[in-house]
């Protein structure tokens, strides 16, 4: 029996979990997710949000890594060895890294952990911006 297919930085995935087509990205819909929680200088905005907007915008910000994640990954897999693919693949790391995490039980927790996934997926959306312009 084949071994199942494997995802770059990832465990095995059976055909039923790969996508079929790339689903489009709205950069510009992940970049105002992100406005949310910070400024233009990846620092907080102030005030913080509410706790509810929080977890709805920390559960946003989730499905938007999903997907980024998994284009970023098929745009590097036809990238040639370059800065600029493995800069992305260490995004891809970080950005895996948090979607394991969770926010820390203390006040403040969880708008700190919301804004960690909104900086790795700014990054996630600048890399994807960067690799449109390279060579496949």
């Amino acid at each position: 029996m084949p071994a199942p297919p494997r995802r770059t930085g990832g465990g095995p995935v059976n055909a039923a979990q790969q996508p079929t087509a790339t689903v489009p990205v709205d950069l510009e819909k992940m970049r105002e997710t992100v406005r949310a929680l910070l400024n233009a200088d990846g620092g907080p905005v102030l005030p913080e949000p509410p706790d509810r907007q929080v977890k709805v915008l920390t559960e946003l910000l989730r499905g938007h890594l999903e997907l980024m994640l998994r284009e970023v990954e098929t745009t590097v897999e036809r990238l040639p060895d370059t800065i600029t693919r493995y800069c992305a693949l260490a995004c891809v790391g970080e950005a895996r890294g948090k979607l394991h995490a969770r926010p820390a039980a203390r006040p403040g927790g969880a708008v700190a952990y919301a804004r960690r996934l909104a900086r790795v997926l700014a990054a996630l959306c600048d890399h994807h911006e960067l690799m449109d312009g390279e060579p496949g």
